[in-house]
């Protein structure tokens, strides 16, 4: 592990993610609004903004999930982080964020399946994640491979590094 990574993973306390990775969340706002679902017309109460700490380490991954909220990343630390963006229609857009790149910030609309890697793989970086409305994890998809595989086929070997069997 990249010492200071592991520096970061100790001094903010963050524990391993479903996704890959590490986190904490650090920011949920009081203020609540109702949400109502489909097809259940139940009305859902929602946190207006969440945030995290997100860290990747060597070879970690983020694999591919989506949320149903937009979620905005923000750079701290460390190498640059490719992220795999999966629209709807197909569309794969891929996006150096970090330092090198000099891109600190970067929406991901919701209902986007993405993924990420470092370009270092010696390396680790520590990123800021902003999720309006709020996360919960009842909004989190993670992907499962045969159905996204079914959905995407052009994007095999991508999904395919990005999934569990």
């Amino acid at each position: 592990m990249h010492p200071k990574a592991k520096y970061y993973i100790d001094k903010l306390g963050l524990q391993k993610h479903p996704e890959g990775g590490y986190y904490r969340e650090i920011y949920r706002a009081g203020e609540m609004f109702f949400t109502e679902t489909i097809p259940a017309k139940k009305l859902n109460r929602k946190n207006i903004s969440t945030s995290i700490y997100f860290l990747l380490n060597g070879r970690d991954k983020s694999l591919f999930h989506r949320l149903k909220s937009d979620e905005i990343w923000h750079f701290y630390d460390g190498c640059d982080v490719i992220l795999y963006l999966l629209d709807e229609k197909g569309s794969i857009q891929q996006i150096q964020f970090g330092k090198e790149s000099e891109v600190f910030q970067l929406v991901i609309s919701k209902n986007t399946w993405f993924a990420g890697e470092l370009v270092d793989k010696n390396s680790f970086a520590l990123v800021g994640c902003t999720v309006s409305p709020g996360f919960d994890f009842k909004d989190f998809e993670l992907a499962e491979r045969n159905k996204l595989l079914k959905q995407f086929p052009e994007h095999k070997k991508l999904i395919q590094r990005f999934t569990h069997n």
